[in-house]
């Protein structure tokens, strides 16, 4: 399947095992193909005929959005690099699960997530360490011991129990044998990213925008107002604001006169809004663009407002 085939399949799983939908962002290069909702289930997904291709720069921004929104990024594909996807197995990709659709298929419709994961190394599965721990004192056996009965070394069978190490598909069959109990468990491909240590990023964002002069005056202005701001790049938003005073996430382009797709690429953030229940909006030059449904105003607009009170009225 080619990748338009595979955004098609994707899609129409979704659709049919009742998630909603955004549009699908193509207004200008995005780390995300769409976002998906279901209930509480929130996830920003990137459709790729090869994993392999995902590049750090759009996996690092794929998991600053879904951190800022608590959502479960995940890439869609056919083959890493040379080989095959295998159904029921994850992959991995900059530490973004990675499946093919057959995979997709039996999470969504029947709630089977994978035991096993694909790794440099092999494949791996994920085990109960606790479990471990307690079968292994309710037997008697001390983890020299186990570990001699497992073929381990005993630093390994105690990355287990503290759940530092991945076990072998092997040594987890094995370890479920002598103690009598279920210890693998089901990979969640719709596990939300985890915050992370961010260093120099402020830093490094100011650079950026130095060197566009109408996104750093948004920005600029929106900081006066205490609002934290996440910079985008590839994604049909430019930020993402939080406001936590209100509790309330702003999503919002910054646009020119000169923006030819303007229209679409505003489709496209006004439907992601609708899935994650964050405030479009739009900042622009354009005069001309007339769009109901997201608030705009002009930059000399927003200059003019002295405190966050006069932004959050207008929107």
């Amino acid at each position: 399947m080619n990748r338009a085939e595979i955004i098609e399949k994707t899609e129409s799983i979704l659709e049919k095992a009742g998630f909603n939908l955004s549009a699908k962002c193509c207004s200008r290069p995005s780390c995300f193909d769409i976002a998906v909702r279901k209930d509480n289930l929130l996830a920003f997904i990137k459709v790729h005929t090869n994993i392999g291709s995902v590049s750090l720069k759009d996996a690092s921004e794929l998991v600053t959005i879904t951190e800022n929104f608590r959502a479960a990024p995940l890439l869609i594909g056919e083959k890493n690099r040379d080989q095959e996807l295998e159904s029921d197995t994850v992959y991995s990709r900059y530490n973004i699960y990675a499946v093919n659709t057959e995979t997709l298929r039996e999470v969504v419709f029947k709630g089977m997530h994978p035991l096993v994961g694909a790794g440099p190394g092999g494949y791996y599965v994920q085990i109960n360490g606790e479990l471990i721990r307690q079968r292994r004192q309710e037997l008697g056996l001390s983890i020299g011991e186990l570990a001699k009965m497992i073929g381990v070394s005993r630093r390994t069978l105690y990355g287990y129990e503290r759940g530092m190490a991945k076990a072998s598909v092997q040594t987890a069959y094995t370890l479920e044998w002598i103690l009598g109990a279920p210890l693998v468990q089901p990979i969640d491909i719709f596990r939300p990213s985890k915050k992370r240590k961010k260093k120099g990023l402020l830093a490094s964002a100011d650079r950026i925008l130095s060197k566009h002069c109408f996104l750093y005056r948004v920005f600029k202005k929106f900081r006066q107002f205490n609002f934290k701001i996440t910079r985008t790049s590839r994604a049909p938003f430019d930020f993402i604001a939080n406001v936590p005073e209100k509790d309330m996430k702003i999503v919002g382009g910054v646009s020119t006169e000169k923006e030819n797709n303007i229209e679409r690429r505003v489709e496209e953030i006004i439907s992601v809004c609708k899935l994650t229940d964050a405030q479009p909006v739009l900042i622009t030059t354009n005069t001309k663009l007339k769009d109901n449904e997201i608030p705009s105003f002009q930059p000399k607009e927003l200059e003019k407002m002295k405190g966050p009170e006069d932004l959050l009225a207008v929107i």
